[in-house]
């Protein structure tokens, strides 16, 4: 039977996409058909797979370092929050409905069902399958039902690596405190642990371990330190973004109104990565900066909510005004419905029935209707005539005169409006800016030096360095080892 090893954290990002995404591509190198699988996912970053429909950010990144196309199987079940206490289901691609969170609990037996189901479709074409919990198993409270973690760990026979995240502090006590609140039948599923994101001299660490492996039993696989290329990599959900950072730190200032419903927000990172830009979030309170060169407005699972925030924050009057000076604004998918006159959920399909002024910058309107669109795409830049690859993920239609201005080709079809003078533009591509020719055409106009290579370039190599790291700390002989004398 195809080996199965699932990694699960002490909390929430404790780096586990990131350490499965340089295992997949780790033990890819050493000639495994690997594969990647998250049971549950809850982000509004999302990306369309090779199959159709929609994945966690995370998994396309997972897919990549395997090498393999990304398949709606690796995530089966994805929860895109759009309210505090609501969130629209995703299952094998497709959306299966909205629930509150605490009717979510009634989904989940047919909801483990799909998750077995795509398990073995991975396990079927794969000798290695590395699966990633979502949050972590201390979190009791929601055993019952659970599809995330030991939920579907004891249901699949799969054991399970506790990553714990020395850099917040407390590591010991939460992998000590993590098995001593486990019910038996959870502790025997655990083979041991990793330590992750450690600063410093590892040997001022062996007492730690120690301490570790003599409270729980369980032996440590390795401490991985803060690796530099894991920054190189597009984040998994909204619980990093707060902590995005530019890598550049140039003269070509990029502000980013951090909204609430944030979706996609991995758009960024191509122009976050050029050394000559730099690019800040906005935090709610905060103003955007006055001497912002470029705003852009990202993606939102909820563009009337946004909307609404902006003028709550003061962004509104400072987006208009830096508009009216001149500077240009790029609104990408649910930021372009924005820059319109007007945007109406009449079905309250992203919330509550209801409509919210646009910025006005563009004279186009949307309507949100049931219908999803979901699909990768192959375009062309109206303005540059170079190639773009992205993906599609939106409801709702927009129109207006400014459409007759598109930004892209898409399949033959126009996408996107721009303004008159070409300041002022958006688009429902997603990865607009991951294109090297794109990228290095847009900032030019601005006296930008920028890369000519394509964004998943740069992914690649950082997964490599990804990979060479993980190997020089990680027993991954003793992983495997335990990972196949294991018995359900």
């Amino acid at each position: 039977m195809t080996q199965a090893i699932m990694f699960q954290g002490t909390g929430s990002d404790v780096g586990k996409s990131v350490l499965v995404a340089g295992l997949c591509r780790l033990m890819a190198r050493r000639g495994l058909a690997v594969r990647p699988f998250k049971p549950q996912n809850m982000s509004n970053n999302a990306v369309v797979a090779d199959d159709g429909g929609e994945i966690g950010r995370a998994q396309w990144l997972q897919a990549l370092a395997c090498g393999v196309a990304p398949s709606v199987h690796m995530n089966p079940v994805l929860l895109k929050p759009q309210t505090d206490t609501g969130s629209q289901i995703v299952v094998h691609g497709k959306v299966a409905g909205v629930a509150r969170g605490a009717d979510y609990k009634r989904h989940k037996p047919r909801l483990m069902t799909a998750v077995l189901d795509s398990f073995e479709r991975m396990r079927a074409e794969a000798d290695l399958v590395l699966v990633e919990g979502a949050g972590s198993p201390a979190e009791i409270n929601l055993r019952q039902g659970d599809i995330a973690n030991m939920g579907f760990a004891t249901r699949a026979g799969v054991p399970v690596v506790l990553v714990g995240d020395i850099d917040r502090g407390g590591v010991i006590a939460a992998l000590v405190g993590t098995h001593a609140i486990l019910p038996p039948e959870d502790q025997a599923m655990i083979v041991g642990y990793l330590i992750n994101k450690f600063r410093g001299d590892v040997s001022l660490f062996d007492d730690g371990l120690a301490a570790v492996t003599g409270f729980t039993g369980w032996p440590s696989f390795g401490v991985v330190p803060w690796l530099a290329a894991a920054r190189r990599l597009p984040a998994e959900d909204s619980v990093a973004v707060e902590n995005f950072g530019s890598a550049g730190t140039g003269h070509f200032k990029v502000a980013v109104p951090l909204l609430g419903r944030i979706a996609n927000f991995d758009d960024l990172d191509p122009l976050a990565a050029e050394p000559d830009v730099s690019v800040a979030m906005v935090p709610p309170g905060e103003p955007i900066p006055a001497d912002a060169d470029l705003i852009v407005l990202p993606g939102s699972k909820s563009t009337v909510s946004d909307l609404r925030a902006l003028d709550a924050n003061g962004w509104r009057t400072a987006i208009v005004a830096h508009a009216a000076r001149g500077g240009p604004v790029v609104g990408l998918c649910g930021g372009y419905q924005m820059l319109g006159r007007i945007v109406r959920d009449p079905l309250g399909i992203e919330g509550a029935p209801g409509e919210a002024e646009g910025l006005g910058l563009l004279d186009i309107e949307t309507v949100m209707a049931p219908e999803k669109t979901v699909r990768n795409s192959r375009a062309r830049s109206v303005a540059f005539d170079v190639p773009l690859t992205g993906y599609e993920i939106h409801l709702g239609e927009t129109t207006g005169p400014d459409c007759a201005r598109p930004v892209a080709m898409i399949d033959g079809r126009p996408d996107g409006a721009s303004s008159a003078d070409g300041r002022v533009f958006g688009t429902y591509l997603h990865g607009l800016f991951d294109s090297g020719p794109f990228r290095q055409a847009f900032l030019s106009r601005f006296g930008v030096a920028a890369d000519a290579a394509d964004h998943r370039s740069r992914i690649v190599d950082a997964l490599d360095e990804l990979a060479d790291g993980l190997e020089a700390v990680v027993d991954i002989d003793g992983l495997l080892a335990a990972g196949r004398a294991f018995k359900a």
